[in-house]
């Protein structure tokens, strides 16, 4: 009897907190994300979330809405954060190209070597001079809180053929996104680009319509394109899949010091997470692929420099058309410089 009671008054209790907290936030934060729960992005808000409510006591709680359910394209998305029916989303740099074309900078080849470099880069000014520009350009409604990951790095996989180098490419029907950058990379390889919306991407590779993907290991194996026949994957990381973190302004600054301290730290906790879930999910990723027949191809640093060399142009044509692109480019090769120098020094000192 007497533990029947301890564990009602328990229970109340615990109903009783629930109701203290939902009664205590004094701010709600819907966040969406337009994919689902086994993807990086959730993993990232779940920790926002976790952390947020908890380091504001309950003043603070997190809304999240995974899929479509709020929007379904990056333009859409990021109109219901400017008009404030959406407090935080997160887009790739083509989902968010159409408003800051810039962000494609994110998306030009194999400026940034290795996750290391990657990660120090982002979690610097770098990202900071991309929130100050898109601020500027949506007249302050739309602010960049941080830059994760979401799927590892850009690799290019087909079904035709190992790539070992740029002539390997020739002739290729390589899916893209509708994205100018993209297409203007995959030209400069010899290949031929085929703007192909994602949903369609397995039937396209079946078919034939293409013969290839620049994608990341887990999106090949999670959309299960080995069974379309895309069994040839060459680790060139020609691109770091950056996930672009916005939220509305008006909310955030709406908010007194305090709690946007909460919010800034509850993103760079985010941003770790996004950082370490790729690593970890591809693991078994790259087991399967090639479990499967796969044929995954490393190039040699004499051929990673061939792919390097064969895409070069593309930076000068981003730097010429694209509003933002000469600014942006500067700002994001001066941080690989910095923080590769930083990164070796500290190596240096590692091994002594």
């Amino acid at each position: 009897m007497l533990k029947g009671t301890i564990k009602s008054l328990t229970v109340a209790a615990i109903l009783a907190t629930g109701a203290i907290s939902a009664q205590a936030a004094d701010f709600t934060i819907r966040a969406t994300a337009n994919s689902n729960e086994n993807d990086e992005d959730y993993d990232g808000l779940i920790v926002f979330k976790n952390y947020v409510e908890s380091a504001s006591n309950g003043a603070i709680e997190v809304e999240l809405f995974i899929g479509t359910q709020l929007c379904s394209k990056g333009a859409e998305c990021l109109q219901g954060v400017a008009d404030g029916s959406i407090d935080v989303y997160i887009s790739t740099s083509g989902g968010a190209a159409g408003i800051f074309p810039y962000v494609q900078v994110l998306d030009l080849p194999y400026l940034m070597a290795d996750d290391r470099v990657a990660e120090h880069v982002l979690s610097g000014d770098f990202t900071r001079t991309v929130r100050k520009m898109a601020l500027e350009n949506s007249g302050n409604k739309i602010r960049l809180m941080t830059i994760g990951n979401t799927g590892g790095w850009r690799n290019f996989a087909n079904t035709k053929r190992r790539a070992q180098n740029p002539s390997d490419m020739e002739g290729l029907k390589i899916r893209t996104v509708v994205a100018d950058l993209p297409q203007e990379l995959v030209r400069a390889l010899g290949a031929s680009p085929t703007p192909i919306p994602w949903p369609e991407l397995f039937t396209s590779l079946q078919t034939g319509v293409v013969e290839g993907s620049k994608n990341g290991i887990t999106d090949i194996m999670g959309m299960k394109f080995p069974d379309a026949g895309l069994q040839y994957v060459t680790l060139d990381g020609h691109a770091y899949m950056g996930a672009l973190w916005w939220m509305s302004n008006d909310k955030f600054m709406s908010m007194p010091s305090q709690m946007r301290t909460i919010i800034v730290d509850g993103f760079a906790q985010l941003q770790q997470a996004t950082f370490a879930s790729p690593k970890r999910k591809s693991i078994q990723a790259y087991t399967d692929f090639v479990a499967g027949g796969g044929d995954l191809y490393v190039p040699t640093p004499d051929e990673k420099a061939a792919f390097k060399n064969a895409a070069a142009p593309v930076y000068d044509w981003f730097k010429s058309n694209v509003d933002g692109g000469e600014a942006v480019f500067k700002a994001l090769t001066s941080a690989v410089a910095v923080a590769e120098a930083e990164l070796n020094a500290g190596r240096a000192a590692d091994i002594e």
